[in-house]
């Protein structure tokens, strides 16, 4: 996955994002609270909100786009190629396959919001002063703590869009068009969070796949409550079980034709 062009170029332009929002705030000036992302305001006193931003920003959109497109491609990008066939008659199990694409649309959820914090990171440091971080709570930590929690923050992220993983892997399953399998994968995450901001639908919000993606809000009071980390993560494994039993039973009751 890692040798491929296409991935590469996602990275990187996930890097990108904090990179062009400390440039935008370092041209402009634009550091007036109330207005724009969330910590967009807190940028130019401490150039590690810049990550907190770009977490913040990527987390509704580019995230969900570039998993959907490595989710999307699992199984059905092998489908359209030509090498499923070639691959099972390796031979390898079929759910071993799927828990292989599954650990690898993981492995580069991860590798995403590195590269959004290393981008934060080099950016924050070259265009705006570092040093410690008033939290939400009013607390002030130093800058060893504070990393600490950019970390647990995109460690938060991760989890997030793991049960995203989950079901780009079970639409991927059921085509072998990858296109569609992509976009079906971002649509979903697109529809979720407008669900989950229509009050109508107030019952069904904590079950959404996108209710806590920006639920990190504890991770930067003191002391840490970490409430919201686990109710994500039960949420996110439920999603993991569900739709991974309804991919494993699809693909290994499935003909494979190409």
């Amino acid at each position: 996955m890692f040798r491929r062009w296409r991935t590469i170029v996602m990275l990187v332009a996930l890097a990108l994002v904090p990179v062009l929002i400390a440039i935008a705030v370092r041209l402009t000036g634009a550091g007036s609270r109330g207005r724009g992302p969330a910590f967009l305001g807190d940028i130019t006193g401490n150039g590690l909100f810049v990550i907190f931003t770009a977490i913040t920003v990527s987390i509704p959109l580019f995230l969900p786009l570039t998993v959907g497109v490595v989710a999307g491609d699992s199984i059905a990008g092998e489908a359209n190629l030509g090498t499923l066939r070639y691959l099972l008659i390796a031979p390898v199990g079929r759910v071993r396959l799927l828990a292989v694409k599954f650990v690898s649309s993981c492995v580069f959820v991860a590798a995403a919001l590195l590269s959004i914090v290393i981008g934060g990171v080099a950016a924050g440091a070259a265009l705006f002063p570092m040093g410690p971080v008033t939290l939400l709570s009013g607390d002030t930590v130093s800058v060893g703590d504070a990393f600490g929690r950019v970390m647990l923050l995109a460690g938060y992220a991760s989890i997030s869009l793991l049960g995203l993983c989950a079901i780009g892997l079970f639409i991927s399953t059921l085509t072998s068009m990858p296109v569609g399998a992509m976009a079906a994968t971002v649509v979903i995450a697109g529809v979720s969070q407008v669900l989950d901001q229509l009050p109508q639908f107030d019952a069904i919000h904590a079950y959404l796949p996108t209710h806590y993606w920006l639920g990190f809000a504890d991770l930067l009071r003191s002391p840490i409550v970490f409430d919201s980390y686990g109710q994500n993560i039960v949420l996110q494994l439920g999603y993991i079980i569900v739709f991974g039993g309804f991919a494993i039973t699809r693909f290994t009751t499935k003909d494979i034709l190409s």
